[in-house]
């Protein structure tokens, strides 16, 4: 009987271990939604801070490029959480606990998570490791890239024929370099 005692905590073990990815994909299909709807959120959101930055990159630091792109990050994350829990008492008339709490916490989590390479690229600028304008196109690159791949596996999970898909792509695209192009308005007065 000792032996039964034993495989309830190795499989605990191994859930504690399993990938990133293996995490993400075994949850269920609505907060995997809601997890990649905060992620383009704050992808879209920090490209825009970056392309603002880019364009005023002789004004910046390395350390102020670094942590506006921070605050912003941080700051779409809070509101998206604010905006969970708001609904949630709205709806439920009371506050999210326990397992639900914790949902709202890794859907949010995973805006935070869209900025880490950007992130990384701004803290090289600020050791001087990389020239500030290189950090920020390359990190409006690694945006650029973030919304395309998610568009692109969007696009090819659906059941369309293949040039229906690259007109839903080409669609996505579109849309997407409108709403850059209202940040950019936005953030340039």
């Amino acid at each position: 009987m000792e032996h039964d005692g034993a495989e309830p905590a190795a499989a605990a073990a191994k859930s504690r271990h399993r990938s990133k990815r293996e995490r993400f994909v075994g949850r269920p299909v609505e907060e995997r939604a809601e997890a990649l709807k905060e992620r383009v959120y704050a992808t879209f959101t920090g490209l825009a801070i970056v392309l603002v930055q880019h364009a005023n990159a002789e004004h910046l630091s390395a350390q102020q490029a670094t942590l506006a792109l921070l605050v912003g990050i941080v700051g779409i994350t809070a509101a998206g959480f604010v905006a969970d829990v708001v609904s949630f008492l709205a709806v439920h008339a009371a506050f999210p606990e326990g397992a639900e709490f914790r949902r709202m916490l890794r859907v949010s989590g995973e805006a935070v998570a869209s900025a880490s390479v950007p992130l990384i690229l701004l803290v090289l600028a600020w050791v001087d490791v990389i020239e500030l304008a290189t950090a920020l196109r390359a990190a409006s690159i690694v945006y650029v890239a973030t919304l395309a791949a998610i568009g692109y596996l969007a696009v090819r999970r659906t059941r369309l024929r293949w040039w229906q898909q690259g007109i839903a792509l080409v669609i996505l695209v579109g849309l997407g370099f409108a709403v850059i192009a209202l940040q950019q308005l936005a953030h340039a007065h």
